[in-house]
């Protein structure tokens, strides 16, 4: 059957969506974001081996991580209000200032040749506080700068910076540690916090001012957000099962790779080829378009089975090498999607509460792998806990596809009405 002859005029057709890039305050967003990110990425390596080198004690690293860990916890919520009832810009710039002070601390401790360990752990725990506060920002300040027609776009930039940050900040960590010492990869941490500050200090973003009322009632809101769409909590659960799967993965994956697999160097491969494949996945969630995206993102974090599956029946370390790399490219595709999919369909006013209990969930489940991976591997062997998770993670991905809201969702379901907004 022919096609009907559109009887547009030029005049008439839309205009194509601007880059994300061209708009000024979007554009100094990710200046900041990605010094910050870069930043981050490399205190991971350089926090353990200040630690570890300074006491020589597992023990003081695992207070320490848990200082820092324990806080972001715990007043995540709280974070989720904060970036409701004040505009997000506020919020964040405030929390990049909190963290440059912490980092720049404990990088003057460790460059003093003397650290105090219980200096450090409050630095950290400070640090984790603030970070509470400003990770439930990050999808307000890009609603809040770029316009809907661009979101993906934009969360897949923010994805591809921080993919890039995790292939680059461990070797810049590594060569900071080796030569000047771990207590300069924080000083450029905090340097980042700084830089990042100065930028969102002279950005303006949209802001969806809401009531005052008593904090209870915030974080019920918040909830019945949450609670009231389907594909949203059963997304949540599977998610939160792919980051236990991935804490068993950490877990229990070096000491069978240095026992079985070919040792520390083909861990780091291993390691490795995950970071480029989250790369290219990120790359490929912002050109590809999709109409059921929360169900193809989640059948892209079921591909995380293959490597847990893979290493349990011990297959040939390649083949294990590429299945990671191919899980991880899931997971970059995943990431953006879901953001553009969150900021589309949640309303302005309570997208940091929202997302506060994202995060909550997310980070909740990854204590519980690392906890219960290594009793299962003691009692059982490593194949085990990495075989349960792999079903584990690919049946919750897997199972969102029976749920109406998740099949459904498209751009006719995120629609949200525009509400009055304001520019701080």
């Amino acid at each position: 059957m022919p096609l009907p002859v559109s009887h547009h005029t030029p005049e008439s057709e839309p205009r194509p969506t601007p880059h994300p890039l061209r708009t000024r305050s979007f554009r100094l967003l990710f200046a900041g974001r990605s010094l910050s990110l870069l930043g981050d990425a490399a205190i991971p390596a350089a926090l353990t081996l200040a630690v570890y080198l300074a006491t020589g004690s597992t023990g003081a690293l695992a207070l320490v991580l848990a200082c820092a860990m324990v806080p972001k916890l715990l007043l995540l919520p709280l974070g989720g209000v904060a970036g409701d009832r004040f505009n997000a810009r506020t919020v964040a710039l405030t929390t990049d200032l909190v963290r440059c002070v912490t980092q720049l601390f404990v990088g003057a401790e460790l460059l003093s040749g003397t650290p105090a360990l219980w200096q450090i752990a409050v630095a950290e725990a400070i640090g984790g506080a603030a970070g509470a506060f400003s990770m439930p920002t990050v999808s307000p300040l890009i609603r809040g700068t770029v316009d809907a027609s661009g979101l993906l776009r934009a969360n897949a930039l923010m994805a591809v910076v921080s993919s890039t940050a995790r292939i680059g900040g461990p070797a810049v960590a590594g060569a900071l540690v080796l030569t000047a010492g771990p207590g300069w990869a924080f000083v450029l941490d905090g340097a980042s916090f700084a830089v990042s500050a100065t930028l969102l200090a002279v950005i303006d973003v949209r802001h969806v001012p809401i009531p005052r009322r008593p904090l209870l009632a915030d974080l019920k809101e918040g909830w019945g957000e949450v609670r009231s769409r389907d594909w949203y909590w059963t997304s949540l659960i599977a998610h939160a099962v792919w980051n236990g799967a991935a804490a068993v993965l950490m877990t229990v994956g070096p000491a069978l790779f240095l026992s079985d697999l070919g040792g520390k160097g083909v861990w780091v491969v291993f390691l490795q080829t995950g970071a480029v494949g989250l790369l290219l996945g990120s790359l490929v969630a912002g050109r590809v378009r999709t109409r059921r995206p929360v169900l193809t993102a989640n059948l892209g974090g079921a591909l995380y089975l293959l490597p847990l599956c893979l290493l349990a029946v011990h297959a040939p370390v390649a083949v294990c090498v590429t299945a990671y790399g191919i899980a991880m490219a899931g997971l970059g595709y995943l990431n953006p999607v879901w953001e553009t999919a969150v900021q589309s369909a949640v309303p302005a006013h309570a997208l940091a509460r929202v997302t506060s209990y994202d995060w909550l969930l997310s980070l909740g489940a990854t204590p519980l792998g690392y906890a219960l991976a290594p009793l299962a591997a003691s009692a059982w062997g490593a194949e085990v806990p990495l075989g349960a998770a792999g079903v584990l993670v690919g049946a919750a991905c897997l199972a969102t596809a029976l749920v109406p809201g998740v099949r459904h969702f498209g751009a006719a379901a995120a629609t949200v009405k525009p509400t009055a907004e304001s520019t701080t």
